[in-house]
């Protein structure tokens, strides 16, 4: 390998320690990699700024748009009422009929929006029916990957690699393509969701006919106030019947927390009662006298007592307090809520909440009134996890059959266009489609013209713009052909179906510490390479690269979707890896199973 190829290695790994250590947004840290190889005169201006004019990346940003008008018509939360289960069952029957339907969805539609206004909706479906919510959230980001892999717009990492078979000058791939492998792994992926979910994911094992109406999701700080009628009172196997409903956990006295609590035990004035209770127990607690909710203070004579909501939101990656604590960031001052709590990795954090800092994918739990969610509903500092499937369902039932029929006359165009004749040549691609539908949205006021800047999601499109960069940069220092040459010789052994599992394996494990465009735009030139040194189709190694850069289930970093329901589920690093690994590995099985088949080498 040359000194540039040295370079550029050396480059791509304190890429991935940045973009595991989460140091930058994921943009800021390739665009710094890739203002470094400009630097040093390995990749050009030009090779720099190409990324943004590629016809892959360019659709990604059209697509936002168009998912965007999708959602603002309330379609998807029309539809999530016909397939959400009415009645409990048995979990292999309830976590198909959810994931099928949303991986159809996704199939076509931007996968975030589809997280986001499906997952609050789901976790109170599931509280009504008395079920961990925990069991189907995991499920509903699995099921938006599967839809992912099935069409060429399915997801962003698709278009990525279709955008570079075309830079090199392949043939890209059609819109229903990769739905050959694509489908096969959603089914099979389903089906053992379906059957392995109740053991492997965490919340409280599901029964068919249990009656158990014990699942409390939603906690509360009650402060005893003095002169209050709880003081004496003793604890009867954690209960306390003057709190009704609500359980209680543990006691806060004098800044140490006691959770054994036998029936001596007697409520003192100033202790914080960590109790337990459905989402509507806030109102019953705003009632209550002598206890005074933990936040209340902070919002006193800002919002009365009784217009007082209780909303739970995820931090995204575009919220200006990320790095600050809670003290530093006045939630008052910036959105008139008090935050109550915090949820990371699982774990729920009340105490010492001033000094801790704020990381994206933290889930708040915030007491603020409706003007929050018409504030800031629409904003992207915020992944709103609760109140969202309710606000803003519909505007209008014409709206939405014409976004439908936008929807599927870009599909169709898209599918069928490579058979339109015209005398001017004119190229009937995604693009071409994507662009069009994006246009009839906005002035058709399907999407909001003023908004449509906020639809997009420039972080993700920097990053696939300095993809190309650095993918073109390993091309230029002969880094690829040297990775190449060290797979081939690895693997050689087993031909090209061992060169095959080695660039899915290299790609998945890419995919699940860094940015999925990330991961498939770096593999691409290695791939490209072995290609060529082993004189066979590059073609199947580009659809085990789409493939494995998508099928991210063992961490929550790996894909946004992940990340999102992490928070709303409160999901721990190793719930992932418990039902995710063996996914993976099912995913890859299928993969160099059936990719020779499907396009031979």
């Amino acid at each position: 390998m040359s000194v540039d190829g040295f370079i550029v290695v050396g480059l791509i790994v304190l890429m991935i320690i940045a973009l595991a250590r989460e140091m930058l947004r994921p943009g800021l840290v390739l665009f710094s990699v890739a203002a470094i190889l400009m630097g040093v005169g390995i990749i050009s201006a030009q090779e720099v700024a190409a990324g943004f004019s590629n016809i892959g990346m360019l659709t990604v940003a059209i697509l936002f748009l168009v998912s965007e008008g999708i959602r603002q018509t309330g379609a998807l939360n029309r539809f999530a009422t016909f397939f959400l289960p009415r009645r409990r069952s048995r979990i292999p029957f309830m976590l198909p009929r959810i994931m099928l339907p949303v991986s159809f969805l996704s199939a076509f539609l931007n996968n975030t929006p589809i997280v986001i206004i499906f997952g609050p909706m789901i976790k109170k479906w599931a509280e009504r029916l008395n079920l961990s919510s925990q069991k189907f959230l995991i499920p509903l980001s699995y099921a938006t990957i599967f839809g992912g892999m099935c069409t060429l717009i399915g997801t962003s990492t698709n278009l990525v690699v279709h955008g570079l078979m075309l830079d090199n000058g392949f043939n890209g791939f059609s819109m229903f393509e990769l739905g050959k492998i694509g489908v096969p792994i959603l089914i099979i992926g389903t089906l053992y969701v379906g059957i392995f979910g109740n053991w492997l994911l965490p919340g409280k094992k599901i029964k068919f006919n249990s009656s158990s109406r014990d699942l409390k999701e939603y906690f509360y700080d009650l402060i005893v106030t003095k002169n209050s009628p709880l003081i004496g009172i003793e604890i009867k196997t954690g209960r306390v019947k003057e709190l009704k409903k609500l359980i209680l956990h543990a006691v806060e006295r004098d800044g140490k927390i006691l959770k054994d609590l036998d029936d001596s035990f007697v409520i003192k004035e100033n202790d914080i009662l960590l109790v337990a209770g459905k989402s509507d127990a806030l109102n019953q607690i705003l009632t209550m006298e002598g206890i005074m909710l933990r936040g209340t203070d902070e919002l006193k004579g800002i919002i009365p007592k009784s217009e007082l909501r209780q909303y739970e939101a995820v931090i995204a990656p575009r919220f200006p307090g990320i790095g600050q604590t809670i003290a530093e960031f006045n939630f008052v001052e910036h959105y008139k809520a008090a935050v109550l709590a915090i949820h990371r990795n699982g774990e729920r954090i009340t105490s010492n909440l001033g000094h801790l800092r704020l990381k994206p994918g933290d889930s708040l739990v915030l007491l603020t009134d409706d003007k929050f969610i018409r504030n800031w509903g629409e904003s992207k500092v915020f992944y709103l996890t609760s109140y969202i499937g309710e606000h803003n369902t519909s505007r209008g039932r014409g709206l939405r059959w014409a976004a439908l029929i936008i929807l599927l006359m870009m599909i169709a165009g898209a599918t069928f266009g490579k058979y339109i004749y015209t005398p001017r040549a004119i190229n009937f691609d995604m693009f071409y489609f994507a662009a069009l539908a994006a246009i009839l949205m906005v002035w058709t006021k399907i999407l909001p013209a003023q908004q449509y800047t906020k639809s997009i999601s420039w972080d993700i499109l920097i990053t696939i713009a300095m993809s190309f960069a650095i993918s073109k940069a390993m091309q230029n220092s002969g880094a690829a052909d040297a990775l190449a040459r060290s797979t081939v010789n690895f693997s050689k052994a087993f031909g090209p179906i061992g060169v095959l599992a080695a660039v899915y394996l290299i790609t998945t494990i890419f995919t699940e510490v860094i940015t999925n465009n990330a991961a498939a735009a770096l593999v691409f030139p290695i791939a490209l390479a072995a290609a060529n040194q082993m004189q066979i189709d590059p073609k199947p190694l580009f659809v085990a690269i789409t493939i494995a850069a998508s099928a991210s289930f063992s961490t929550p970093i790996g894909y946004q979707t992940n990340m999102i329901v992490q928070g709303i589920g409160n999901y721990k690093f190793n719930d992932y890896v418990k039902i995710g690994l063996p996914l993976n590995l099912l995913a890859f099985l299928v993969s160099v199973t059936l990719i020779p088949y499907l396009w031979p080498f």
